[in-house]
């Protein structure tokens, strides 16, 4: 993976690991919030070092090479509206979300079986190039993931073959296989995966886990 500017939308947890291990792999990154003196965001920059900027969603959008979008599923429609589709036209945006109901309390997905958060994201930005990637693990493990036995899989799903390349192969440098599960329309088997990951961690107070498919 060559060196890389990353644009992260969203000032979250889950943008803010990401940021750091694409900082330590020796790419620079900025974070994007709705408001560019975000507090989350620009507290992770001054922490981060030289390598780590702050700004706007349409600033991150802009700055990225390739973008990764990192917000609550909520605010994602908005959040890709404020980039700017001519920010993110042409590139490859990496799908991070999931389209998760917490109207009951325990997260249940508000879209399925038939359509996908990330079929929603590729309509929004028809310009880009949809990637769902690093949903269905916790923050905590998606870069240099450590289990006792081997590497987990990222199992990712696209539209474009050449996007798809490009995120496996900073999968497998943040240390994980790859699963190429299709195209983005895979998202429908791959956002129910998060409910999966939640469910078990839940049930066993545990969030030290991941999915690897095993072959013979």
């Amino acid at each position: 993976m060559s060196q890389s500017k990353i644009g992260i939308l969203g000032s979250g947890e889950v943008a803010q690991a990401l940021g750091r291990g694409f900082i330590k792999y020796g790419h620079d990154v900025k974070l994007g919030a709705r408001e560019a003196n975000n507090e989350k965001t620009t507290k992770w920059a001054k922490e981060s070092g030289a390598h780590a900027s702050a700004g706007t969603f349409a600033d991150a959008a802009a700055f990225g090479e390739i973008v990764f979008l990192c917000t609550l599923w909520t605010g994602t429609e908005n959040a890709l509206k404020l980039a700017g589709a001519s920010n993110l036209a042409g590139k490859v945006l990496v799908d991070v979300t999931n389209p998760l109901d917490f109207s009951k309390g325990k997260p249940a997905l508000a879209i399925g079986h038939t359509d996908s958060g990330g079929e929603q994201v590729q309509r929004w930005v028809p310009g880009a190039k949809v990637v769902k990637a690093f949903n269905s693990v916790g923050n905590a493990h998606m870069v240099n993931p450590d289990f006792p036995n081997g590497p987990p899989d990222m199992f990712i799903a696209g539209n474009d073959e050449g996007a798809k390349a490009t995120i496996a192969d900073i999968c497998k440098k943040f240390g994980w296989g790859v699963v190429d599960t299709g195209g983005i329309e895979a998202s429908r088997l791959l956002e129910p995966l998060c409910i999966l990951w939640v469910d078990y961690g839940m049930r066993n107070k545990t969030w030290n886990h991941a999915f690897k498919l095993v072959r013979k």
